[in-house]
């Protein structure tokens, strides 16, 4: 059994269902990436598996309990961080008010988790006082991903963490998600940049049509020649 696994979801919004049988799952300290064209359903799997889509069929389990039933922030509380692609932090806000709001549901003494996000993004250290909103795009992708580690997430989910980043920027934020997972901490992702996601990934997910196409390790979908014709540009 997965730690996080979503089984044979499917569902989406209105009556169309976006998503088709389609299945997800992601151990701890392993990085699970989800691959496909646009329109493929891969947000939407993910959005199902927070609990931000009602599925009409499936089941959802995280370390062997059911959350179908539960809404976003109850999954929250029983170790779920989710980094949507857009409007991600709070601009008005300094780097480290936005942090501090990560750990809204939390009663302990958060100030060890500030220290070891600020360990893994010293850039956000040195303009903690700065408001998040003149930052770049790369350093506001930090303080989602900081934010949501915040909450000590057993499992963290990434929407197109690296959409609109340069290239070099991808490949810091891609060497952060590799320290991240190997603390332990279950990373799911979403990513454009399919190639590059599924050379740091220990199993990946083609998606097309809201199903599951191709799933396998992302070292053997880098080598399968359907994938990388139909999706990895040769």
């Amino acid at each position: 059994m997965s730690f996080l696994i979503g089984k044979d979801m499917t569902g989406g919004y209105g009556g169309a269902d976006i998503l088709n049988d389609c299945t997800i799952a992601v151990e701890r300290g392993e990085i699970a990436v989800i691959v496909g064209p646009n329109g493929a359903g891969k947000s939407t799997a993910m959005k199902a598996l927070f609990g931000m889509l009602s599925l009409r069929k499936g089941s959802v389990t995280l370390d062997g309990q059911d959350i179908i039933d539960l809404s976003p922030q109850d999954r929250v509380a029983q170790g779920m961080g989710f980094v949507p692609q857009t409007n991600n932090v709070f601009t008005s806000m300094s780097v480290e008010e936005n942090l501090e709001m990560g750990a809204f549901l939390r009663t302990d003494d958060f100030s060890e988790t500030m220290g070891q996000v600020y360990d893994l993004f010293p850039i956000l250290k040195e303009k903690r006082k700065q408001p998040a909103g003149q930052l770049s795009g790369g350093q506001r992708q930090q303080v989602a991903v900081g934010r949501a580690l915040m909450t000590q997430p057993k499992v963290l989910m990434l929407d197109e963490p690296t959409a609109g980043v340069s290239p070099i920027v991808m490949d810091e934020l891609f060497d952060r998600i590799i320290e991240i997972a190997r603390s332990g901490i279950a990373i799911l992702m979403v990513e454009q940049n399919a190639r590059q996601a599924l050379n740091i990934a220990d199993k990946g997910y083609v998606l097309v049509q809201g199903s599951n196409r191709f799933t396998d390790t992302g070292e053997a979908l880098m080598a399968n020649p359907e994938v990388r014709r139909s999706f990895l540009g040769g």
